[in-house]
């Protein structure tokens, strides 16, 4: 194989991926947005819901943003009272994330939408075909050494 043909390959393959990525993201993110909810909001109420209550830092990494970004995002969700911050007893720097009850409905029936409609877009993939691109994604993920977010 010739350099040439092994970076178009490699540029070729990256392009399909990101490709494939956005278009599938932007099919299932309709579901989100119909709620009033961007990615990074479902993706926040969505780690609330499945790990419990957690430190900005710690939904930050699940969802892979930066705790930057996390604080805006969280400020909004406050907002629209979906979440709260509830400050540590012991050390008051320490705030912890919680869903509320309007939060919990919220993304209990989001969820079950976007998990539908991720089920429809793979479905053009046969269960070994799904499998196969799970584990070449986790491989591409781990590369660097630097865990993917599961």
């Amino acid at each position: 194989m010739t350099k040439q043909s092994s970076t178009y390959r490699a540029l070729n393959t990256y392009t399909k991926l990101m490709r494939a990525a956005e278009s599938v993201t932007a099919r299932t993110s309709r579901v989100m947005t119909g709620a009033n909810l961007t990615v990074s909001q479902f993706g926040v109420l969505e780690a609330l819901f499945h790990k419990g209550p957690l430190c900005q830092r710690d939904i930050a990494a699940k969802i892979l943003k930066s705790t930057g970004n996390m604080t805006l995002v969280i400020d909004n969700l406050e907002k629209s009272g979906l979440v709260r911050r509830v400050r540590d007893t012991e050390d008051r720097r320490f705030l912890t994330i919680h869903l509320t009850e309007a939060g919990t409905g919220l993304i209990t029936r989001v969820f079950a939408d976007v998990e539908a409609a991720i089920v429809a877009e793979m479905s053009i993939l046969s269960e070994e075909e799904q499998e196969t691109l799970g584990e070449l994604c986790k491989k591409l993920g781990l590369k660097g050494g630097v865990p993917e977010a599961s």
